[in-house]
């Protein structure tokens, strides 16, 4: 049994997997139970949660294919058995996972006769394939197939765009979704005389990650989508009453209560958030990777001077970071440790 704690107002919530098995390679289910919540409450994190688990997930997929010697997409190959729109639809259902927020080139060189599968894909060491026996093509004859993938990493579906690719260079409307499924059911019970719920979550993935995995990265983004409206500017204006000058403050005691919150909502939430969350290049990642910078919270910690120190982090990676905290959290880290609180 896994179990982990989270507080929420004055009651504890606790989480549990309580069933979990392997349907196939790509395809993982668990089932979580979460409680106590007062009524009401279930449904509406159960809500949340599936629709983060469905559309915030990020995924890995092909987004086209380049292949040697081929004009277009109805072009036949003596000795290749399927048409080349066939092999694009089984390229399509290979089922990938990518550590690279950048895209990645990979590679099919295989001559025939021979069986073609995914464990026939060459890429980096980035790029894991999920299932090797996933079927692409077979070749009947002593012919050489070459293929080039690009593999990329992002939300939803992308349904390519035909008419800005060349010769030879095959669009896949790609499929960035590793939850295969998701749902969830609330159910009540009596607790010292108080109506509780329990929420239950049930998890599909197609193998690139475990419904675990999944659970926290839901829950990350879901964090992420608010940390904006944290961040924003607010009006100046209590009770519909705009405040003008210092003087007001006295009248709203308040103010610096709710201050606080904003500081203490702010520390709480960015040590949930994954430094992933930036999309930073594969060097200024790895680099922050080790030197144990693994959320926006550690990286807070880090003034511009302290990031240009670190091995292999130059000038430009430290930009990209400054960009990125900007752009996605509204920060702005300070030049050196002198401006650090």
């Amino acid at each position: 049994m896994i179990q982990d704690e989270i507080k929420v107002s004055t009651q504890t919530l606790q989480w549990k997997c309580i069933e979990s098995k392997t349907e196939s390679k790509r395809l993982l289910y668990s089932r979580f139970a979460i409680s106590p919540f007062r009524k009401g409450q279930a449904n509406t994190v159960g809500i949340a949660m599936r629709r983060a688990l469905l559309n915030e997930i990020e995924g890995a997929s092909i987004t086209y294919a380049k292949i040697k010697k081929v004009k277009h997409e109805y072009s036949t190959i003596i000795g290749l058995q399927e048409s080349i729109h066939d092999i694009l639809i089984n390229l399509k259902e290979i089922v990938l996972k990518s550590e690279s927020f950048e895209p990645q080139k990979a590679y099919i060189s295989v001559l025939g006769p021979k069986k073609i599968t995914a464990q026939d894909i060459k890429g980096p060491s980035c790029i894991k394939i999920i299932d090797n026996s996933q079927y692409i093509a077979t070749l009947n004859k002593d012919i050489l197939l070459e293929i080039e993938l690009n593999i990329e990493k992002d939300r939803g579906y992308r349904i390519e765009n035909l008419q800005k690719y060349q010769e030879g260079l095959f669009p896949v409307d790609a499929v960035f979704m590793p939850i295969r499924n998701a749902n969830y059911s609330v159910h009540s019970f009596e607790s010292e005389k108080k109506i509780k719920e329990i929420l239950f979550l049930e998890i599909w993935t197609d193998g690139s990650l475990t419904p675990k995995e999944a659970l926290y990265e839901a829950s990350r983004n879901l964090i992420d989508l608010f940390i904006p409206l944290i961040n924003s500017e607010k009006k100046e204006k209590n009770f519909g009453i705009e405040k003008t000058n210092e003087s007001n403050m006295s009248y709203f005691p308040f103010q610096s209560v709710s201050l606080d919150i904003e500081k203490m909502t702010k520390d709480v939430a960015f040590k949930h958030i994954f430094i992933d969350q930036l999309e930073l290049p594969a060097r200024a990642y790895n680099c922050l990777k080790k030197v144990n910078v693994h959320t926006i919270a550690d990286l807070l910690h880090y003034s511009e001077d302290d990031l240009i120190k670190i091995k292999n982090f130059g000038k430009k990676s430290v930009e990209q970071v400054l960009e990125a905290l900007k752009k996605r959290f509204s920060i702005q880290l300070p030049k050196n440790k002198n401006y650090l609180n």
